[in-house]
């Protein structure tokens, strides 16, 4: 036998591989069931919703884990969504499109959805909050190479003004701009709205939005805070100008051809 065999037919190198392909195996096991920690089980079309889906392997047992603030939260919680969505299918069969039944901008529905998220500010490793606007954070400056949107007019897809831009809303942890802080004339007066940076295009003289038209940046959903943004607050503003990528005109709905 040469060097390395236990016996005629085995060595150490081939119960090496083994051992190596029972490891990957498990490996591949436990992650794809703790992928299922959240989103699980899914929910059928089928008798009403009662039946749920959670295939192979089963979803794991509820794990709880201690986050920096303080508060604990288990995974799986198995709490589902508690909103009504105005949607109603097109006609009778299972897995029908869905149409909107309300306002599909602020409805949470298509490109507009959004996870119900905790309910509370993002923080740096240091405790700060983590997106707030260059008011208050006074380490942050625009830079002179590139345009300062304070005071711009903010045009919306139709070229009708949505509003004056009166700050930029600063990541301490990313160091980037997030959002700008826009100024619109709504029905019950003047209010403060977060515009995504990456939903608008920054120019010389404006800042251009093509996801939705003026008139629509008097809904846009606000803050508990004028200082920061939690993230479910993030979750619903990015919604909505998702929605209006397909609900701001009823053209944008209709097929290209």
């Amino acid at each position: 036998m040469g060097t390395g065999a236990i016996t005629a037919y085995i060595d150490v190198a081939q119960i090496a591989l083994y051992a190596f392909w029972v490891f990957f195996a498990g490996l591949i096991y436990y992650l794809h069931r703790e992928d299922k920690r959240e989103g699980y089980p899914l929910e059928s079309d089928r008798s009403g919703g009662r039946i749920k889906v959670q295939g192979w392997p089963r979803i794991p047992r509820p794990k709880t884990f201690l986050l920096r603030d303080g508060r604990r939260v288990s995974a799986p919680n198995f709490r589902g969504s508690t909103r009504e969505l105005a949607l109603a299918p097109t006609s009778r069969h299972l897995g029908a499109p869905q149409e909107p039944t309300g306002n599909p901008m602020l409805d949470g529905v298509g490109p507009g959805s959004y996870a119900e998220r905790a309910d509370v500010a993002d923080v740096t490793l240091e405790g700060l909050t983590k997106i707030v606007p260059l008011r208050v954070a006074p380490d942050f400056v625009v830079s002179r190479h590139d345009p300062d949107p304070r005071g711009m007019t903010v045009l919306g897809a139709d070229g009708q003004v949505g509003g004056t831009v009166r700050d930029v809303w600063v990541d301490r942890s990313e160091v980037l701009f997030r959002y700008l802080e826009v100024e619109v004339t709504a029905d019950v007066g003047s209010r403060r709205v977060l515009l995504p940076i990456n939903f608008s295009k920054i120019g010389r003289r404006h800042v251009t939005v093509r996801s939705i038209l003026g008139r629509h940046f008097a809904q846009v959903p606000g803050t508990k805070s004028p200082d920061q943004v939690t993230l479910l607050e993030e979750e619903k503003i990015m919604a909505y100008y998702g929605a209006g990528t397909l609900y701001a005109t009823p053209q944008r709905q209709e097929p290209l051809l």
